[in-house]
């Protein structure tokens, strides 16, 4: 799976807007993301955001044959 997140720098280790990354699975309302460090980290689905509070948004770039990740991302931004 890979997304893009679109929104503010999450910081040095963070996210880079506009930066697609690979999506390593859904783990409830947060998805595991290889970041700008290198490493897997959970970041929220909705609105993901950094430490001064601006927030972003994910786009889905692959997803899985059964569409895992359009599914997550919908269903939890229908319950917000």
């Amino acid at each position: 799976m890979r997304v893009k997140y679109i929104g503010m720098n999450i910081g040095v280790d963070g996210l880079t807007d506009g930066q697609e990354y690979d999506c390593l699975g859904i783990e409830g309302e947060f998805l595991r993301v290889i970041d700008d460090s290198g490493e897997d980290y959970l970041y929220p689905i909705n609105n993901p955001a950094s430490l001064s509070g601006k927030n972003g948004e994910w786009l889905v770039i692959a997803d899985t044959s059964e569409n895992e990740l359009e599914y997550a991302l919908s269903r939890f931004l229908r319950a917000v």
